[in-house]
C-alpha cells in the first residue's frame, strides 16, 4: 500500500496520493514517515490545518530529522495562516533540534524582516554566514537589511567578489545582483546600480525552471482583448454579503499598494491579508477557461465560489469586519470581483509610470512575472494594464478609487480621509501611521513601508533618465506617460 501511495505522489496525482496515505495510516498509524509525506501533500493541496495535524503525528511517532517537520510547520504558519508567533515557535523548535539547520535560520531571519526587526534579522544572517560563508542567499539578504546611508565598501566588495566567482549558480547570482543594485542605488552610484540590476534580471531569467515562458506581447494583447469581450458591460452575479467583507487593493506592482494597505489596517475594523492567491486560483481553476467561462457561468456557481472565497478569509480572520486582499495584479479580475461581490470597493493604486516600471525592473520578482525581466516588456505590460483599467472604469467607475502614491506621501491625511470615506467607514487617526515593527508585512516593500511617510521615492526615475529614454518614448507613444 505504501508503494502505491509513493507512486501516485511521483506521478503528481495529488488527491489520490493523499487518500492512499490516509488508507495506509488508518491501518498502520505508527509510521512517522508516512505521516510526514501525507502532511507535505496536504500542504501542497492547501489543506493547512490537516497538514499541521499530520506533522504533529509525525513528531509524536518519532520521525527522523524532526527539524524538517518543525520547519515545514513554520512555513505554513508564516506563509499561509498569517500566524507569525506560531511560526517563530516552530522555527525555534527546529533549531532546538539542530542549532545549525540553515533553512530554519533563513526562515527565522526572514520572519524577523517581516516583523520589522532589522537588527535581529541581520544577526541571524551573520550567524548563517559564519556557519556557511558560501550561503549566498544569506549574503544577499544581509545586504538588503543594511542601511546604506554611506557606501559600505566591505559589503559591496563582498557582493562583487561573489558575483565574480564562476562557480556561483545563476539563481544565487540573481539574488546577489539585486542586492548589489540596491546597495549602489542607495549610495547614489546610479549607472553602476542599473548595470547590476540588468545583470540580475538576466541571471534570474537564466535560472528559471524548464518550461519557462518569456513574456509574449502578442499573447498579452490578445488576452486583454478577450477580457474586454467577456465583460462588455456590468454583469449580474452573486448576492452574498457576509463577514469579513473584502477590500480589494490592486494596481501595478510597486505602485504603493503595500503602503495603502498598511495605512488602512490602522483602522480597527480592517485586517490585512496581504497578497492572497485566492482570486487567481479560482479564476484559473474553477472558472477555466477564464475569462470566456464567465459569459455562461450560472449564478449558483458564482455564489458557491463567493462562499468559498469568504470562508477562506473567515478562516484567517474570524473576527474581522473587513479584510484587505492586496494582490496587485488582481486588476485583471475586477470584472470577476464585481460578479462575486457586487458591492465590492476597488482601491486602485497609481504611481508615475517611469517610477513604476523602473521599480519593477529593480525588484526580484518570481520569473512567472516574466515581463519584469526586461524593461521594454515591463513598459508593454504597463500599457496593457492601462487598457484594462480604462475598460473597468468605463463599467464600474463609481466603485473604483484611484489612490495616487505621490499624493499619498505628500498629503497623507487628505488622501486617507478620502479613501476611508470611499469605503464607507468612519475616520480613525491611526490610518496615518505605519508601525515601525511588530505587524507582519510580507512584501518586497517590507523596509520601505516601515519608514515614516516621505516623498524620497517620488521622481526616482530621474536618476536613470538616460537608461529610460527608450521606455519613456514608448510610453509616450502609447498614451501611458505622464
Amino acid at each position: 500500500m505504501v508503494r502505491v501511495a509513493v507512486r501516485l505522489d511521483r506521478e503528481g496525482r495529488l488527491a489520490e496520493a493523499i487518500i492512499a496515505y490516509q488508507n495506509v495510516l488508518a491501518r498502520w498509524p505508527a509510521l512517522p514517515d508516512c505521516w510526514y509525506r501525507l502532511a507535505m501533500l496536504q500542504g501542497r493541496a492547501g489543506f493547512f490545518p490537516a497538514a499541521l495535524a499530520s506533522y504533529s503525528q509525525a513528531l509524536d511517532r518519532g520521525v527522523r530529522q524532526p527539524e524538517e517537520v518543525h520547519l515545514n510547520r513554520g512555513v505554513i504558519f508564516a506563509d499561509h495562516l498569517r500566524r507569525p508567533d506560531d511560526a517563530q515557535r516552530a522555527l525555534e523548535a527546529a533549531l532546538s533540534c539542530n542549532p545549525t539547520f540553515v533553512p530554519a535560520l533563513l526562515n527565522l531571519a526572514n520572519l524577523q524582516e517581516d516583523l520589522g526587526h532589522r537588527e535581529e534579522a541581520a544577526k541571524i544572517y551573520d550567524e548563517i554566514l559564519t556557519l556557511d560563508p558560501r550561503c549566498f542567499e544569506a549574503l544577499a539578504r544581509r545586504v538588503n537589511v543594511h542601511r546604506f546611508a554611506v557606501p559600505d565598501v566591505p559589503l559591496i566588495d563582498r557582493l562583487r567578489g561573489a558575483l565574480a566567482d564562476p562557480t556561483v549558480a545563476a539563481k544565487e547570482r540573481a539574488s546577489l545582483g539585486f542586492a548589489l543594485g540596491r546597495a549602489l542605488d542607495s549610495c547614489g552610484a546610479y549607472a553602476a546600480a542599473f548595470d547590476a540590476y540588468a545583470g540580475a534580471n538576466r541571471d534570474s531569467r537564466d535560472s528559471a525552471a524548464p518550461g519557462f515562458a518569456r513574456y509574449d506581447r502578442v499573447l498579452e494583447e490578445r488576452f486583454v482583448d478577450r477580457l474586454a469581450a467577456a465583460f462588455p458591460a456590468a454583469r449580474a452575479g452573486a448576492t452574498l454579503g457576509g463577514r469579513p467583507r473584502p477590500i480589494f487593493v490592486c494596481g501595478m506592482f510597486r505602485s504603493g499598494s503595500t503602503l495603502v494597505e498598511q495605512l488602512l489596517v490602522g483602522h480597527p475594523r480592517i485586517c490585512a491579508a496581504g497578497e492572497l492567491d485566492l482570486l487567481p486560483q479560482l479564476a484559473q481553476g474553477l472558472l477555466a477557461p477564464f475569462p470566456e467561462s464567465l459569459t455562461t457561468v450560472a449564478a449558483s456557481r458564482l455564489e458557491a465560489i463567493a462562499q468559498r472565497y469568504e470562508s477562506s478569509l473567515r478562516a484567517l480572520f474570524p473576527d474581522a469586519d473587513f479584510v484587505t486582499d492586496k494582490r496587485p495584479d488582481n486588476f485583471i479580475y475586477i470584472g470577476l470581483i464585481k460578479m462575486l461581490f457586487p458591492d465590492a470597493k476597488i482601491v486602485h493604486t497609481v504611481r508615475d509610470p517611469l517610477d513604476t516600471c523602473l521599480s519593477i525592473f529593480f525588484l526580484h520578482l518570481d520569473q512567472r512575472m516574466s515581463y519584469a525581466l526586461d524593461l521594454e516588456d515591463t513598459g508593454h505590460r504597463y500599457v496593457m494594464y492601462r487598457r484594462v483599467m480604462a475598460h473597468w472604469k468605463g463599467i464600474y467607475g463609481a466603485d473604483i478609487l484611484d489612490v495616487s502614491y505621490e499624493h499619498l506621501v505628500r498629503d497623507s491625511r487628505t488622501a486617507m480621509e478620502r479613501l476611508v470615506a470611499f469605503l464607507g467607514l468612519g475616520w480613525d487617526e491611526r490610518c496615518l501611521t505605519v508601525p515601525s515593527a511588530g505587524r507582519a508585512v510580507r512584501t518586497a516593500s517590507v523596509w520601505q513601508v516601515r519608514e515614516p511617510l516621505h516623498s524620497g521615492s517620488v521622481g526616482r526615475s530621474a536618476h536613470y533618465a538616460r537608461q529610460l529614454e527608450g521606455l519613456h518614448r514608448y510610453l509616450e507613444a502609447n498614451g501611458a506617460a505622464l
